[in-house]
């Protein structure tokens, strides 16, 4: 069980420093509460737009990480019961 937790934890993480070092950056939409949204006008007004640069170092760290720990998970024992 853990081995397939570390597994998937480290080619997520790995596959994440990929993707980070295929864009430049994340533009996350924001939508205002449902509360904001009922004011009878009919159209979903949305908030401002979050934008997260990553630094340069960012992806290089995330798929060292995810490769240790994918490494790790392939070297930790098979429990047979």
């Amino acid at each position: 069980m853990s081995r397939a937790f570390f597994l998937a934890v480290g080619l997520f993480v790995m596959f994440l420093g990929v993707q980070t070092l295929g864009v430049q950056r994340f533009v996350l939409k924001a939508h205002d509460p449902p509360a904001a949204r009922a004011s009878g006008s009919g159209a979903a007004a949305a908030g401002p737009n979050k934008v997260l640069e990553p630094p340069p170092w960012a992806p290089w760290s995330l798929m060292a990480t995810g490769a240790v720990v994918s490494l790790y998970a392939v070297t930790l024992p098979i429990n047979r019961k």
